[in-house]
């Protein structure tokens, strides 16, 4: 009885001792970051961020407001979660070139249920062994093989797409999403989908669905964690929605392990494998888990999860700018045209690897239209240790820093007249002048996105069979779209474009 007694005592010492370690840590993080210009408060519970509980399209409107009013670095915050909203490219360095500052901020949390911890959501030791697995799958030799499957899911875009022509107008994105979910179902995971059956469909529209329940956890934190999630209206219709998702990509690893033989595990960053059988990277999860125990089923569902999301949405949505921005701007878009003669000869034909390498006018269009329209228009990180910014603000250890890639891309002093679509901004001269972290379609630092090669391969691609077979018309302008807050940059009714079919001018 006595042994008891001191026991209890012991533990109630211990965990009133991290409790005081707790409150002392978030005191002080809390009167640091309140220190930060923002938005002003409304009250105790949901402190600034009433500033935001908007519409999707007027939260997005918010946001820009503050980056102009608070630049280079503001605060929101509700209940006891405090973020510091980074606009300068300079903040961004100091952040994202240090891997103490590696771990993944506070938002990512809403995405937890899905995606759960894979190679975006995960830390330390877990996503550099992720990380180590998955890089050989998208080492430059494999990107060579998947030019064949860009090309052959282009040539089936454009069929469809010409059936589309007698139309006054198109929505693209609807279209360009099959397409780059088919790509990476394909080349990722080595299973070819045709959208055929209502499972595929299924799957396509829950990624939507699940876009926009997000966004109401963002603006509710409350709703974020666990004992909150009860008070999200759409609880019942997530818990749906990601059954959804998690059914497909099960299905989608259970068939390939089916048929799947066993290869060697890269034991170096940069091997690759060299057999004749196309490289998925799920083969290599596979594998990781037959051979070396280093990742089991769960970890498995987690990356194919991430990927099947990255690798499709992301894309799909950069092409969608793209073609809005080319149908806006017909002069560049006939350079485009005629680099595709030159290096191609005849613009029908599929591209190699080579050519599309040599696109760099195209390439160039690329990246200014990724400047204008980033994917993924803000990242979170959860800081390792203190931080002073360049302006002398001190943000504290484990505070949350929220890096607003779109304002950083649009701002003035680095992009003079931002708003206009340049693409000789990405001249090697040009870009010599320029702050290294200005520049962050794919993120910076160690946790800069794996895919952003195989992503602009698959772009250039993709634009070599549209603009080979048309020419594409205004309907929608950067004017007249309406952009959205979502998990990526969206806009509120899709991106229309008008397709006239292109003669064999050469």
């Amino acid at each position: 009885m006595f042994l008891a007694g001191i026991l209890l005592i012991l533990i109630f010492a211990l965990l009133s001792f991290y409790f005081v370690l707790w409150a002392h840590n978030h005191i002080r993080n809390y009167v640091l970051m309140q220190k930060l210009p923002g938005p002003p408060k409304s009250n105790i519970i949901i402190g600034n961020l009433s500033y935001i509980q908007e519409k999707p399209e007027k939260i997005f409107k918010r946001l820009r407001e503050c980056a102009q009013n608070f630049y280079p670095v503001y605060k929101l915050f509700a209940v006891h979660r405090i973020g510091a909203n980074i606009l300068s490219p300079e903040d961004c360095e100091l952040i994202l070139s240090n891997p103490v500052h590696n771990e993944k901020g506070y938002i990512y949390k809403l995405i937890h249920k899905w995606l759960k911890f894979g190679l975006l959501t995960s830390k330390g030791l877990k996503w550099q062994i992720r990380r180590r697995i998955l890089t050989p799958a998208f080492h430059f030799n494999i990107l060579q093989e998947f030019v064949h499957v860009f090309n052959e899911e282009s040539e089936k875009l454009v069929e469809e797409l010409k059936t589309q022509c007698t139309r006054s107008y198109i929505n693209i994105n609807p279209h360009i999403a099959q397409f780059t979910l088919k790509t990476i179902t394909e080349t990722a995971m080595g299973t070819k989908l045709e959208f055929i059956d209502k499972r595929e469909k299924k799957y396509k529209k829950a990624v939507y669905d699940i876009g926009k329940i997000l966004l109401y956890k963002m603006i509710h934190p409350w709703c974020i964690e666990t004992v909150g999630s009860f008070l999200n209206p759409w609880f019942f219709k997530e818990r749906k929605v990601l059954r959804t998702l998690h059914t497909f990509t099960q299905a989608v690893i259970e068939e390939r392990e089916k048929n799947f033989s066993d290869i060697e595990l890269p034991k170096e960053e940069h091997d690759v494998y060299k057999g004749k059988k196309r490289l998925a990277m799920l083969d290599l999860l596979l594998s990781a888990k037959r051979n070396e125990g280093i990742i089991d089923n769960e970890g498995i569902q987690e990356e194919v999860d991430t990927f099947m999301f990255e690798g499709h949405d992301t894309t799909s949505v950069a092409l969608g700018f793209a073609f809005m921005l080319l149908a806006n701007n017909k002069h560049i878009q006939e350079n485009i045209f005629q680099e595709m003669v030159q290096v191609l000869g005849d613009v029908r034909k599929k591209p190699t690897y080579t050519e599309l390498q040599n696109l760099k006018y195209m390439e160039r269009c690329i990246k200014e239209s990724l400047r204008l329209y980033p994917s993924v228009h803000l990242i979170s990180r959860t800081l390792g240790e203190d931080v002073i910014t360049h302006t002398g603000h001190l943000l504290p250890k484990n505070g949350i820093a929220v890096i607003h890639i779109f304002d950083i891309h649009r701002n003035p002093e680095i992009y003079p007249d931002p708003e206009k679509f340049d693409p000789d901004r990405f001249l090697p001269e040009n870009c010599q002048k320029r702050h290294p972290y200005a520049y962050l379609p794919f993120s910076a630092g160690s946790r800069n996105c794996i895919g952003q090669r195989f992503a602009m391969l698959e772009m250039k691609a993709t634009l070599c069979a549209i603009l080979g077979n048309f020419v594409l018309e205004p309907i929608d302008t950067p004017e007249t779209i309406v952009l959205v807050v979502d998990i990526v940059l969206r806009t509120k009714e899709g991106i229309k474009i008008r397709l006239v079919p292109r003669g064999y001018r050469q």
